[in-house]
């Protein structure tokens, strides 16, 4: 059983989009939002709730951090449907990001660079539209996630993620440390094995002494630009610091070569279709680097329910959504869901828990078959 309602007028109303400054059309897409003009959604299919870490997702499907960088429009974001939100990134003072302009189409390969460097309002007006979103909204079924990182001009990274993760622990039901972004000078170092066990280390200390009664997960953001070795030495970091969830991945730095000739010379990370492949094989690397034994959030490129099953085969337990959404409108979100259920039916799934990492067992006992 489903309910959906209004009609999809977005292909109407996405060449003016198109024509628009890319930015202006993001904050035009978060004002309509404000004013509840967005599609309403919601999805009681069995077979796509998820349960993980003792919490209820009504579906695999969440939005990425970097479409509601300072917490304004989270009630309107479950309403399209989507099982959880993840807003940020948030940086503890607030700053005006890198100079304009800084956000980049590729129309006919669906993606985007950006160089936006964590432009927000900073942690106090954040945690402050979280706390009113909670006071209006008390009984929300739906996952929230805070995505944080450190300001640009800061004086040491672990201090500003210090900052974030104690007043946002007790606001959120999961934090993700981003250390994967291309924007903010330094900010990928912290993905060095050394960097990133002490920064693990605190930050699963500050948790534990905050002693919350319901204490948030802690997941880690990476990069797809990542070696072999430094994907084995973030894998075994994070089953050390018992990390509850990979979130893969970020933006790419890298240029392929369908990418419109003009923005190759962009500084910036690459999101959209061209970044699809790039983090699907990640995905599974990682699957069969950490065994499966650490959920992954599966993200990039993710436009259709065909990306999406894509993801999950590939290891994904959840999955995320952001660049679609100006070149697909927001009813992607029921298109993708109700797509996926039926890919599930199918294949003989009876839950979407069964298909995760199926494309690499099958690839296991391929191998073990030939070995044998």
């Amino acid at each position: 059983m489903k309910e959906i309602f209004m009609v999809d007028l977005y292909p109407l109303i996405r060449p003016f989009f198109m024509k628009m400054c890319p930015e202006k059309a993001h904050l035009l897409a978060l004002f309509s939002l404000k004013l509840g003009l967005g599609p309403s959604y919601k999805s009681s299919e069995e077979s796509l709730k998820v349960k993980l870490w003792g919490r209820e997702f009504l579906n695999p499907l969440g939005i990425a951090a970097g479409f509601d960088k300072d917490a304004e429009v989270i009630a309107s974001l479950f309403k399209m449907g989507f099982g959880f939100i993840e807003v940020g990134t948030v940086t503890p003072l607030p700053q005006p990001g890198n100079d304009s302009p800084r956000l980049f189409r590729d129309i006919a390969n669906q993606s985007i660079v950006n160089r936006m460097g964590f432009p927000g309002k900073g942690l106090e007006v954040f945690a402050k539209n979280i706390l009113n979103f909670k006071k209006k909204h008390p009984n929300t079924s739906g996952i929230l996630g805070v995505n944080i990182g450190i300001n640009k001009e800061q004086v040491s990274p672990v201090d500003d993620y210090r900052k974030c993760m104690k007043m946002l622990a007790p606001l959120a039901d999961y934090i993700a440390i981003n250390v994967s972004s291309p924007n903010t000078p330094g900010l990928r170092d912290m993905q060095d094995v050394e960097a990133l066990d002490g920064l693990l280390a605190e930050m699963m200390a500050v948790r534990k002494k905050l002693a919350l009664k319901s204490p948030p997960q802690i997941f880690l953001k990476i990069a797809p630009d990542l070696d072999q070795k430094q994907r084995a030495d973030i894998a075994e970091v994070s089953i050390k610091h018992c990390i509850d969830a990979l979130i893969i991945s970020n933006t790419t730095v890298t240029r392929p070569a369908e990418l419109k000739h003009e923005l190759k010379e962009e500084a910036g990370g690459l999101s959209g279709k061209l970044l699809k492949d790039i983090s699907t094989e990640i995905i599974r690397d990682f699957y069969r680097l950490t065994k499966g034994s650490i959920p992954i959030i599966g993200v990039g490129g993710i436009s259709s329910a065909e990306d999406a099953y894509e993801k999950i085969r590939a290891g994904a337990s959840l999955v995320q959504i952001y660049t679609a959404l100006p070149y697909k409108g927001p009813w992607v979100v029921s298109g993708i869901l109700d797509g996926l259920a039926t890919l599930l039916k199918k294949d003989g799934y009876n839950h979407v828990s069964e298909a995760v990492g199926t494309e690499v067992k099958i690839e296991e006992k391929k191998v073990k078959a030939g070995v044998g």
